[in-house]
């Protein structure tokens, strides 16, 4: 069977490193999507490529940046795709002719505005197609249950890109948290500079916000860790700083700062080592703090602060991914900045000794190349969606509880803090 092919819907900053006409001038400046294709094409494991966008004059640009960036630095990686829409044409529905022009049991990648996944990610799902959505799959409970109803109906894998599951710290961190007894804390930490507003300024604080955007890492990150242990989020509460977002021309009552508060417990079903209330409740409940910003200061020598701090009833895991033990200082730098801590584990740059892309190790890559091989186990026959829901894979069956408590978070910010409860199992959860 021939490989699938690949839509990629979003031509921003994570798919082609492009962003107001020019290289992005974060960590991703010849984005992640693209060039991860671009690359698994060479070695055989997609087909054709295209990409979808609204406005199709931006394509010549994107070609020639991908040319400068990606072929000339890997000895000539194909960097060509058919483009949606035409390019001296603009459709915001482009995606949908993109998607009609592929062929059954294809793969669409989803990076685009969280208020729009939903309803793109139904028309790849009702027409046949695989689905890989960038966190978080939707901004609402209610539209995820219902992409995982249809992608059942339809026989199609829908997969939630939480590459910090393949970062082999946190990975390994998950593995030792488990044998450390009972949950009882958990707190996250997540930044970028305010120079990203500039990137998000369309959409920020407008269709999504930075805890959507930041905290779904690590909410993602704690409920896999805790999942199978039977713990699960009842209470959430938020907190949100303001003022720096506005200042530099974000949407009236654009968070800074969002911090979520949730209440986990271990039901009497659950796994773990302690007694339970005859009534069904709980004895054993947990505390996690969630924390994500977008107002980090600039020229702090890293693009992304991320760690958190993990405690259990045997033992506790610490980890701080800012600082690698890698540092470099570029007087050439146009951020201003010449101390820089990269991340050559997320995505790594450097060509091998023949000039290719050498990155194929680097979670970020890793979280893709995943996705494609179940894409392709599926279309063969070697491996069903239920298989897949039962390994450690950020499925939409195995992500209904972080977008619960992030939806969740939301709606405490627009009630003035208030709890908001999370209630039920499987897909039968609801807020209230």
């Amino acid at each position: 069977m021939a490989p699938p092919a690949v839509l990629m819907v979003g031509t921003g900053e994570y798919t082609t490193g492009f962003v107001a006409g020019a290289a992005s001038t974060s960590d991703k400046k010849v984005g992640v999507v693209g060039l991860t294709m671009f690359d698994l094409r060479r070695r055989g494991k997609v087909s054709d490529l295209s990409m979808a966008g609204v406005s199709g004059q931006k394509f010549p640009a994107i070609r020639e940046h991908l040319r400068q960036n990606i072929s000339q630095a890997y000895n000539g990686l194909d960097v060509s795709f058919q483009s949606f829409p035409a390019d001296d044409r603009a459709d915001a529905d482009a995606y949908k002719t993109a998607i009609d022009a592929l062929p059954p049991g294809s793969a669409v990648t989803i990076f685009t505005p969280d208020s729009t996944h939903y309803e793109i990610a139904r028309y790849a799902i009702e027409h046949g197609q695989h689905v890989l959505l960038t966190k978080p799959a939707t901004k609402l409970l209610s539209e995820h249950l219902a992409l995982l109803a249809l992608a059942q109906k339809h026989r199609v894998f829908v997969y939630v890109e939480h590459h910090k599951r393949y970062d082999p710290a946190y990975a390994d961190a998950r593995f030792r948290a488990r044998g450390l007894g009972d949950f009882n804390y958990f707190y996250s930490y997540m930044s970028q500079p305010k120079s990203q507003l500039e990137t998000f300024k369309a959409w920020a604080g407008k269709d999504s916000d930075i805890s959507y955007y930041l905290n779904s890492h690590h909410v993602d990150v704690c409920e896999w860790i805790v999942r199978d242990a039977g713990w699960r989020p009842v209470t959430v509460r938020a907190s949100a700083s303001l003022g720096i977002s506005e200042s530099v021309g974000c949407a009236k009552g654009t968070e800074d700062t969002i911090t979520l508060l949730v209440d986990w417990v271990l039901p009497e079903t659950g796994k773990g080592d302690g007694d339970n209330d005859g009534d069904g409740a709980s004895r054993k409940r947990a505390t996690a703090i969630y924390t994500a910003s977008w107002t980090a200061p600039m020229n702090a020598g890293v693009h992304s602060q991320q760690r958190f701090h993990y405690v259990a009833s045997k033992g506790e895991v610490t980890v701080d991914q800012a600082k690698r033990g890698y540092d470099v200082v570029d007087e050439s730098d146009r951020s201003g900045s010449c101390l820089k801590w990269y991340n050559p584990f997320y995505m790594r740059y450097a060509p091998d000794e023949e000039g290719n892309f050498n990155g194929q190790s680097g979670y970020g890559y890793v979280s893709f190349e995943k996705f494609i091989d179940a894409v392709t186990a599926v279309n063969e026959g070697r491996v069903s969606l239920d298989d897949l829901d039962k390994r450690s894979l950020p499925t939409l069956r195995n992500t209904v509880l972080t977008t619960a408590i992030l939806e969740a978070g939301r709606r405490s910010l627009d009630d003035g803090g208030r709890s908001v409860q999370v209630v039920g199992e499987g897909d039968k959860v609801e807020l209230k």
